[in-house]
């Protein structure tokens, strides 16, 4: 039987390959977020999208990278009793990139129903993610993997304590 110790190690492992998978997944994210409503505005208007829209997309890629990944990274490091959210609601938070990048290009905001309207008021064009694997389908494994092994490792501590 492997001690707590060990699961702990194996948690901060699967931890940190997540951290470095959503980093190199979000600026992607991001453009290909863009690039979707865009090429569905062309085909609905038949308006050429600007180059500056996709540099914008780019720019805005590099920024949610930049300032999201590293909250995502700070939420995986801690302890697991002191995760008070998940890498997924961090992830969503960065819909506001993609957003801003639409709203500065006048793309309008898309009917969305009152549901997805009252959950996630600020995301105009539906890119709000409903899993790690929307982000970059080689996230949801990895997100599986580590959410099982916090699970583990937080019953664990639960057993130790006395408590089921």
């Amino acid at each position: 039987m492997e001690s707590t110790t060990d699961d702990e190690a194996r948690l901060a492992e699967i931890a940190a390959e997540l951290a470095a998978a959503i980093d190199a997944a979000l600026g992607p994210w991001v453009e290909r977020s863009v690039r979707r409503v865009l090429d569905a505005w062309v085909d609905r208007t038949g308006e050429p999208i600007a180059p500056e829209i996709l540099a914008s997309a780019a720019e805005a890629g590099r920024r949610a990278r930049e300032e999201i990944g590293p909250r995502v990274r700070e939420l995986l490091l801690t302890d697991v009793d002191r995760q008070r959210t998940t890498p997924l609601a961090i992830i969503r938070g960065a819909v506001r990139y993609p957003t801003e990048v639409l709203r500065a290009a006048g793309i309008p905001p898309l009917v969305r129903d009152a549901v997805a309207e009252r959950q996630f008021p600020d995301d105009d064009y539906d890119l709000v993610p409903a899993s790690l694997g929307d982000v970059d389908p080689t996230l949801h494994e990895l997100g599986i993997a580590w959410g099982a092994a916090k699970a583990f490792v937080f019953k664990a501590r639960r057993r130790a304590e006395g408590r089921r």
